[in-house]
């Protein structure tokens, strides 16, 4: 199973996700592919987004039994730590 999570993301990606992908609630789009066409769906997110950001998580065989990525302009970044993947925040890049 896969889910992505789109904010601010192009109607022409909506529309392109909808193809492939259930759309359950505004922006989260559900589906069951194989590896193989889960990549090249989150290659088209990644061309397609834009201003947006996006999120894919999916099935996985680790300890955590699922992984995830991100992409576009995002504050929060997978990270790495001792083979678990974590979220780290970036600093708000919002004037104050």
């Amino acid at each position: 199973m896969l889910v992505i999570a789109v904010n601010n993301a192009p109607p022409r990606l909506r529309g392109r996700l909808a193809v492939w992908l259930l759309e359950i609630r505004a922006g989260v789009y559900v589906g069951n592919y194989s590896r193989r066409t889960r990549e090249m769906i989150w290659g088209q997110v990644q061309s397609l987004i834009e201003q947006g950001d996006a999120i894919i998580a999916w099935a996985a065989a680790n300890d955590a039994g699922y992984d995830f990525d991100t992409c576009g302009v995002n504050r929060r970044v997978p990270t790495d730590l001792d083979g678990m993947k974590l979220v780290r925040f970036l600093p708000s890049l919002a004037p104050r």
